[in-house]
């Protein structure tokens, strides 16, 4: 129990698996958080990671009671963490013109923002006691500006940023840092579906690293890869008619059932 412990949802692929197996090589217990629990203690023993140093908490992080269960069960068990990572998260693409797709936005939202916060709850009142820890949102470039046909993910990321930079606020002077880091692309099965180019593109385990580096320092926001930052920076400075025009004809994402 004397190690750090990371609890870390959406742990079982992409960027949460990276980040799981980054703060293991980092002296960290893990608190695994993934719907298909199975699969994540397949992957902690694949890895070897000693059964000492792990537990899997299933849940759906759509599921507000299930999510917060599995935090009380973590600090029942295992403590209370040093870092959260509210990492799980969906993306799907939309048409508000179809019905169908205000569900799938219900979802989205549902996920990934409900969901972050239902993910930190557990934890607030006993790192603020403890007067430490990191409370640590996955939000996305996709959140700086909307992008046609992906307004429900860029919806949900956008209130991401401005959700922790809340929570930020809410938290100063207490010792507990909240750090929101915005990812540019990074090769995950969610992207591979994409049908658009997707620049500065990263490997999970580079995206970890950097990841772990901001977070340790504690900053309260960081754009992975620094090159996404600027383009980030950009977009957000363009006049609309410039932007409308600059994705004019851009493909969009994957509906539900789309291939």
């Amino acid at each position: 129990m004397s190690a750090p412990l990371a609890f870390i949802t959406g742990a079982s692929s992409g960027i949460g698996q990276a980040l799981a197996w980054r703060y293991h090589q980092a002296g960290f217990r893990l608190a695994l958080v993934a719907r298909r629990g199975a699969e994540m203690a397949d992957w902690a023993r694949a890895r070897g990671i000693p059964d000492d140093r792990w537990q899997v908490h299933a849940a759906d992080v759509a599921d507000v009671d299930a999510i917060v269960a599995a935090g009380h069960a973590c600090i029942a068990r295992q403590g209370l963490p040093d870092v959260v990572i509210a990492n799980a998260g969906i993306s799907v693409g939309m048409d508000t013109e179809q019905r169908e797709d205000l569900d799938v936005m219900a979802r989205t939202l549902a996920t990934n923002v409900v969901g972050l916060a239902a993910t930190f709850h557990p934890f607030v009142a006993g790192m603020r006691a403890r007067g430490g820890g990191r409370l640590v949102g996955i939000a996305s470039v996709a959140g700086i500006r909307g992008l046609p046909g992906h307004g429900a993910y860029c919806a949900s990321k956008a209130a991401v940023i401005s959700y922790c930079e809340s929570l930020r606020g809410e938290l100063r002077g207490t010792g507990v840092k909240v750090v929101t880091i915005s990812p540019g692309y990074v090769d995950t099965p969610l992207t591979r579906k994409n049908r658009y180019g997707m620049p500065f593109l990263m490997q999970p385990p580079d995206f970890a690293e950097a990841a772990f580096r901001a977070i340790d320092r504690g900053v309260s926001y960081r754009v992975i890869p620094w090159q996404m930052g600027v383009v980030a920076r950009l977009l957000r400075a363009l006049p609309d008619a410039l932007f409308d025009r600059a994705l004019a004809g851009r493909p969009r994402k994957h509906r539900a059932g789309e291939r």
